[in-house]
């Protein structure tokens, strides 16, 4: 990288200066540069290999990489360095990588690769768009073609009010946390949560952030201008001739791949199609074995699948048909079961079409918690939904294992749209976790994983505000001429414009994920998608109510039970006991009991009667002494002067001898025995806490006597709380 050194570009964004600098750090790379907002700064580095692999596709890789230096932190790990990253920076990854890899050369075969470090994180601003704008700007002033520059950043909506690049703060109390990346004049990814929001409202947020952007695309247009290199030369990868896609559209046509277009079923359709092609290779090269026969069939198959998106792109937008015989704005038949596993906490199966997902969820106490030891202010994660796709689910034969970045970001787009309707940990006190299982799929996953979930936690008895339903959306767009789709098929996907996933409730929009493959979409088809989005969501949500409307009244019988008890906090000693004696006892019990700083006491327990009788215990343990209230004691001690008498454990107050009878007590011992049950009542607490005691019964019959400062002369005073 032959730039000068120490090169600094600053614009405004939000509240504060953007600053990109480059020309100092890492410059052996084709690209570098340092992003700083606030106190975050993230070191973003992009490089090529200089030859093509044989790859059918860009092998793009981006890593986003923690380091917990970054905020004055050592590791939690046992090695205490940093291992593979967790799955926010996974995330972060994602969010980069959707960003910038539409904008490479379709032909690009040369492996290239994107880091984004985070050096410093002040844990107010999110350094993931700052990773996404410096890839753009990496990108730009590097030898690797690329047709950016883009730019990304977080949106909030606080009061009625957007807010760009707000705060980890600012999006704990909004009503909105949006995600968008765009060129200078398209909208290239959405990902949002939010807080049953109108469409109108998504559509206001997306167009604000764009316009917003515009300046730091600038910036880096400049930078580009200034400091840009040309774009390295590569070998394209061979690509098919126009010549040889119009022969095979004339010859697909001729062979009915239009009526083998509409086979129903997923692999009869697939079957069908392949028989089209292999009938039409067959005859244009009728001997595979000869000179150069080969590398022609590899071009009329790639000549095919052209030829097969350009009619069933057109089959869409010249007859409104789609694949398998539906109209653009038709949902494919659901069915829907829940309480489908005995011993699970909830479970129910969603499956729309040839889209199939069965989900579980499991209620935990609050040690089943995700730790969580990233660069965010949240050290812990009460819901977790993780995602799962084998290869069964498309009926194919592959490696099984471990979790996919795609695994990782379908689980969080289904969490992102559930994780506002579950109650709060002070109404339901339970740690959450939903698993869904990809069953079956042809088409939008992600989406039958928010319903399934959805139904799965209702059927364990969490009180959700409101049941959620997902859809996948589609665009098919030729000029002016277009057609949005719901409820996409995979081919669509594949095929189509547009991927734009869309969850919500009757009332509003609870998620969004859109990709874009075209140069952009107006906001008139953005709304309108939108609009039809809404209208299969609340299809899709009437499905659902007809099997499950609302949470079940009662927890599945195998959940665990949580008790609650709020004590004062200079208490919790109490409970504890000394070396833990006390809490070990109450989980004899058959409970386990967690105490939080603040005194806030959990009893998980399978019993009701347990959680009974563990809660009374504590409610003694800590039961502060009021005055005027009756007790029924237990004498502890006999003493010249009177008798103390247990209250509850812990708490002894005294009985004067002048309030034991009516007549003139002589010896205590006559009246009173150690382990005798006795009705007292407080009558006073001195400012040491010493309590005193009357017995009620004798309340106007003997003189009251004020609670003395200290003991009676020559003997003891009476105990307060024990600590």
């Amino acid at each position: 990288m032959n730039i000068p050194e120490g090169k600094r570009y600053t614009t405004r964004l939000g509240d504060q200066d953007l600053v990109i600098e480059t020309g100092k750090y890492a410059k052996q790379v084709s690209g570098s540069v340092v992003v700083s907002y606030g106190d975050t700064k993230v070191l973003v580095t992009a490089q090529m290999n200089d030859s093509a692999s044989s790859l059918p596709f860009l092998p793009l890789t981006v890593e986003y990489e923690e380091r917990h230096y970054a905020i004055g932190k050592i590791p939690g790990s046992f090695l205490r360095r940093e291992g593979r990253p967790g799955t926010q920076a996974t995330l972060n990854a994602r969010i980069t990588d959707r960003q910038i890899r539409p904008l490479f050369p379709k032909d690009l075969r040369n492996e290239t690769q994107v880091i984004i470090t985070v050096l410093s994180a002040d844990q107010k601003n999110d350094p993931a768009p700052l990773g996404a704008i410096g890839a753009s700007a990496a990108l730009a002033i590097s030898d690797i073609p690329w047709d950016g520059p883009t730019a990304c950043q977080h949106v909030a909506y606080i009061d009625g009010e957007y807010v760009i690049a707000p705060t980890f703060q600012q999006l704990e109390a909004s009503d909105l946390e949006l995600t968008v990346a765009a060129s200078e004049d398209a909208v290239l990814m959405v990902e949002a949560s939010a807080n049953e929001l109108p469409e109108a409202t998504m559509v206001g947020a997306i167009e604000f952030a764009q316009a917003q952007l515009a300046p730091v695309i600038d910036t880096i247009n400049t930078m580009k201008a200034e400091l840009g290199q040309p774009a390295k030369p590569f070998e394209p990868a061979s690509s098919v001739q126009s010549e040889d896609i119009e022969l095979m559209t004339r010859e697909a046509e001729q062979a009915g791949l239009a009526d083998a277009l509409k086979t129903p079923g997923k692999h009869e359709r697939a079957d069908a199609i392949k028989a089209v092609r292999d009938e039409i290779l067959g005859r244009l090269v009728p001997d595979a074995d000869a000179e150069g026969a080969a590398e022609r069939l590899k071009n009329l198959k790639e000549a095919f699948g052209k030829a097969e998106a350009t009619l069933m792109r057109r089959m869409v937008l010249q007859e409104r048909v789609r694949t398998d015989g539906r109209a653009p704005d038709e949902i494919r038949p659901i069915w829907i079961e829940t309480g489908v596993l005995p011993m699970a906490h909830g479970s129910a199966v969603f499956t729309r079409g040839e889209t199939q997902v069965l989900s579980v969820s499991t209620l935990g106490t609050g040690r089943d918690n995700r730790l969580v030891d990233d660069l965010g202010l949240s050290d812990s994660e009460e819901f977790m939904l993780h995602y799962n796709f084998p290869p069964y689910s498309t009926g194919e034969v592959k490696r099984v294992g471990g979790v996919s970045r795609r695994e990782q970001g379908h689980g969080n787009l289904a969490r992102r749209a559930l994780v506002r309707q579950l109650p709060s940990q002070d109404d339901f006190p339970y740690v959450i976790r939903a698993v869904a299982e990809t069953l079956e799929s042809n088409g939008s996953s992600s989406m039958a994983t928010v319903c399934a979930t959805s139904l799965s936690l209702m059927d364990a008895g969490v009180p959700m505000r409101n049941p959620v339903a997902g859809i996948a959306m589609g665009l098919v767009k030729d000029g002016d001429n277009h057609a949005i789709l719901s409820d996409i098929l995979g081919s669509e996907d594949a095929l189509g414009d547009m991927d734009f996933k869309v969850t919500g409730t009757e009332h509003g929009v609870t998620a969004l994920q859109m990709d874009i493959k075209i140069k952009g979409i107006t906001a008139e088809i953005m709304n309108a998608a939108l609009e039809q989005a809404r209208a299969g969501r609340l299809h899709i949500l009437e499905k659902m109510n007809s099997v499950l409307a609302a949470p079940r009244t009662e927890l599945n019988a195998r959940a665990p039970r949580i008790e609650t008890v709020q004590i004062n906090s200079d208490k919790i000693g109490t409970v504890i006991g000394p070396g833990g004696k006390q809490i070990r006892e109450l989980e004899a019990l058959g409970a386990k009991v967690e105490i939080e700083e603040t005194g806030l006491i959990r009893i998980y327990t399978d019993s009701g009667d347990v959680a009974a009788e563990v809660r009374k215990r504590i409610e003694q343990l800590t039961e502060e002494p009021e005055i005027g209230k009756e007790y029924d004691g237990v004498v502890a001690k006999v003493v010249d002067f009177g008798a103390f008498v247990t209250l509850f454990p812990g708490t002894d107050g005294l009985l004067h001898i002048s309030q034991i009878a009516e007549e003139r007590v002589e010896n205590v011992s006559d009246y009173l025995k150690e382990g005798q049950e006795i009705r007292v009542k407080i009558n006073g607490v001195d400012d040491r806490g010493k309590i005193d005691l009357v017995r009620p019964e004798l309340e106007g019959k003997v003189a009251p006597r004020a609670p003395r400062r200290g003991p009676p002369s020559g003997g003891r005073g009476p105990r307060g709380p024990r600590r």
